[in-house]
């Protein structure tokens, strides 16, 4: 008796064992794969060119360097627990603003403020030779970026100011034209919308300040503008030309994204297209969604809006209180994901980038919700057979590239 209960015992240990075994031979690989490109990402250099929490930390009446989490999608500690080590924070304000430029300098002067609070953590960067010193010191590299050249109200000598506090590129326009320059949204309106001289593009103004950006090492950031100036940009611009936040028109036909003929233009500029995680610029089933979302929420939206908020916060803030109804209407990162392998396969590994628009959108892929989810982003590119050298690229190297063409031989 006492042998027959040692032999069941022994063989339901034998297939414990056994069942153990399978367990780790199947778990081992995905267990294996998630640390590997855990491991990748934090070794990475990763940077993102665009996110709009200063403008989004105004009208939210937070501030960067406390725990945002639930109320934005980004903070200080979670930029750190994304990876992300150097961030262009934008620098925005609508066409509807009476002072932009004195809104852009108080969106600076939060920037400086976040800083000078955390010089352990954060560093202001001006040129290469800054970002490598907060790289090596292991601190958030702090770059600004100019989203809408109606914040120089026509002014050079506002523009040399900006540059002097630290702005390394200007978005030309946002969906407002100015006088010098038109916008996508406005080239594509019913009749079209005229800079100062009568036709669509640049003026001689708007050629005298892409010169002088030129000069400066200032990036030129043609997201949002219009076909027209797109074009005027390509053919006197001097230094790489960049898309801080756009994607392909190709997979999504939205206005503000980028024809092949256009990618292949900043490709051969020496640019790089920096991709935006905005529902309605990767999926060109959202926009319906969204327009349905907020007519169903009008009311709250123009309230938001009588309190003095920004009209596209004001929808943003509105689409935080109902996250669930959101939720439907998100694609998967695997959407994004194909707007990148796009781009490679038309221009190259070395002509994309990451330009999340962060806190400036109400709806990121399912996954992407925060900065601390970059990570994802590694997975998937190594999912798709990406090379680490090429992920590295992608993730932060292409960026370095342009930034240092752009600041060649100008006095930084």
């Amino acid at each position: 008796m006492n042998f027959r209960l040692n032999t069941i015992d022994k063989r339901y240990y034998n297939l414990l064992l056994m069942l153990l075994r399978l367990a780790v031979f199947l778990l081992l690989p995905s267990f294996l794969f998630a640390q590997n490109y855990k491991k990748l990402h934090q070794k990475s250099f990763l940077a993102d060119t665009h996110n709009d929490i200063p403008s989004s930390a105004i009208e939210k009446n937070v501030v960067f360097d406390a725990n945002l989490k639930g109320k934005t999608h980004s903070d200080l500690q979670r930029m750190f627990t994304g990876g992300v080590d150097a961030q262009m924070f934008s620098i925005f304000c609508d066409g509807e603003q009476k002072e932009p430029y004195n809104y852009a300098n108080r969106e600076i002067d939060s920037v400086y403020a976040w800083v000078q609070r955390n010089p352990s953590l954060m560093m202001m960067v001006y040129n290469p030779a800054h970002l490598q010193q907060a790289i090596k010191e292991k601190k958030l590299a702090s770059l600004l970026g100019m989203e809408g050249g109606h914040m120089i109200e026509n002014d050079l000598n506002k523009l040399e100011l900006l540059y002097k506090r630290g702005v390394r590129y200007m978005t030309i326009t946002w969906n407002n034209s100015t006088p010098w320059a038109t916008s996508a949204a406005d080239e594509t309106a019913t009749g079209g919308a005229v800079n100062s001289e009568g036709k669509k593009g640049l003026t001689e103004f708007g050629r005298t300040v892409i010169k002088r950006m030129n000069e400066w090492g200032m990036m030129v950031d043609v997201s949002h503008v219009g076909e027209q100036t797109f074009w005027d940009i390509a053919d006197i611009t001097t230094k790489p030309i960049i898309a801080s936040h756009s994607c392909v028109w190709n997979l999504c036909p939205h206005r503000r994204n980028l024809k092949d003929d256009q990618i292949k233009a900043i490709a051969k500029s020496g640019g790089v297209i920096f991709l935006n995680f905005y529902a309605g610029f990767i999926d060109s089933t959202y926009e319906q969604k969204r327009n349905a979302f907020a007519k169903q929420h009008k009311a709250e939206v123009d309230e938001l809006i009588k309190q003095g908020k920004q009209k596209d916060y004001a929808l943003m803030m509105v689409g935080e209180k109902y996250k669930n109804e959101l939720i439907g209407m998100r694609p998967p990162l695997s959407v994004l994901m194909d707007h990148l392998d796009y781009i490679v396969k038309l221009a190259g590994v070395d002509h994309v980038g990451m330009g999340s628009d962060f806190d400036g959108i109400e709806a990121p892929p399912l996954e992407l919700n925060g900065v601390e989810d970059f990570p994802l982003i590694t997975k998937a590119l190594l999912e798709r057979g990406y090379s680490k050298k090429n992920i590295q690229k992608i993730l932060g190297g292409n960026f370095i590239r342009v930034f240092e063409a752009n600041m060649k031989n100008t006095a930084q």
